[in-house]
């Protein structure tokens, strides 16, 4: 498919108009690349599409999304439709007239109406490498692949689900100390100053949209809170990245005693014991726990624990409270 570019996007004009830019988003990691566009002066965001309030915490109050609520504080206008799907929805955002559409982990595909509607395309910003890890999970994917390094890419939407044409990558190493919520926000902000950087060589026909490689493709799944449970039978290296893909949720977790234990903050050492026992690790300058649990390969040591009902505690804490951890196997 060609690409079209209007004169009045030449990004070497200093006189040239900002681009007129909607911007899709819903989750707090998504704020950032809303903040960046709005200080941008080649871009001016005419309004920001989010989900509908919904219904949050014990009181089941109508709570915004927080891209709703950044975009409230900017003073810019929302569009909150309850599906993209409809003509009023797409009437109702094409009336903004945007050059471009950026779209930041809004949550539904756009359908063809909507990725037609600007003369530069809808621009999405993805939190990998593609074609690595596509779908709905790919911190996650890095995180489990024990990938050592991630980053995000800037592509061109099209119909099929994170297929499109890559236009700028950036990359970023996966740290040991990782987890998905540390790794996401990290992303999106290395997101945030990307798009800056290239949307007006965009507009100015400087740069290229390169196809993906298909064969080279990996596909992530959504997560469920079942993913979360721990099975011993797996090696405690595999776990612990389990953890750190898992947080904030659905975490890492297994039962004991008829209630749900939590496993925090854990780490794979050496040692052998029945997957699932609770043992004293042996000395090892890698760990400090006290609670350590076999696994098919290696041990997994635990340092911070909630049982069910109770606060998160240290493995020290917890085990002067629950002497009977000691010994029990865990699943």
């Amino acid at each position: 498919m060609s690409t079209r570019f209007s004169p009045n996007f030449n990004s070497s004009n200093p006189a040239a108009p900002p681009l007129r830019a909607l911007f899709m988003g819903t989750p707090q990691f998504a704020a950032p690349a809303l903040d960046a566009l709005h200080a941008s002066p080649a871009v001016a965001v005419a309004a920001v599409c989010t989900p509908p309030d919904r219904r949050r915490g014990r009181g089941q109050t109508l709570a915004p999304t927080p891209v709703k609520q950044r975009a409230l504080d900017l003073g810019l206008p929302v569009i909150q439709p309850p599906t993209l799907r409809t003509p009023d929805a797409v009437a109702n955002l094409a009336s903004y007239n945007p050059d471009i559409i950026i779209v930041a982990a809004y949550g539904q595909l756009l359908p063809p109406e909507l990725l037609n509607l600007p003369l530069l395309g809808c621009l999405n910003l993805h939190p990998s490498l593609l074609p690595r890890h596509r779908g709905p999970s790919p911190v996650a994917g890095a995180i489990l692949a024990g990938d050592a390094t991630t980053g995000v890419s800037i592509m061109r939407l099209d119909a099929g689900m994170d297929t499109g044409p890559v236009i700028a990558q950036q990359e970023r190493p996966i740290l040991p100390q990782d987890d998905a919520a540390a790794l996401t926000a990290a992303l999106f902000r290395d997101g945030a100053n990307l798009l800056n950087k290239i949307i007006p060589q965009w507009a100015a026909g400087a740069i290229a949209a390169i196809p993906q490689d298909d064969a080279q493709a990996t596909y992530t799944a959504k997560i469920e809170r079942a993913d979360g449970q721990a099975d011993w039978n797996l090696p405690a290296a595999q776990l612990a990245r389990m953890q750190r893909a898992y947080t904030p949720w659905p975490g890492l977790y297994t039962r004991w005693n008829g209630k749900e234990l939590k496993l925090l903050a854990v780490a794979a050492i050496p040692g052998r014991a029945a997957p699932g026992l609770v043992v004293t690790p042996p000395d090892s300058d890698s760990s400090s726990s006290p609670i350590a649990i076999g696994t098919s390969s290696g041990l997994l040591a635990t340092h911070t624990l909630q049982l069910e009902g109770r606060r998160p505690s240290d493995a020290a804490n917890l085990l002067r409270g629950y002497p009977a951890l000691a010994g029990a196997t865990l699943g």
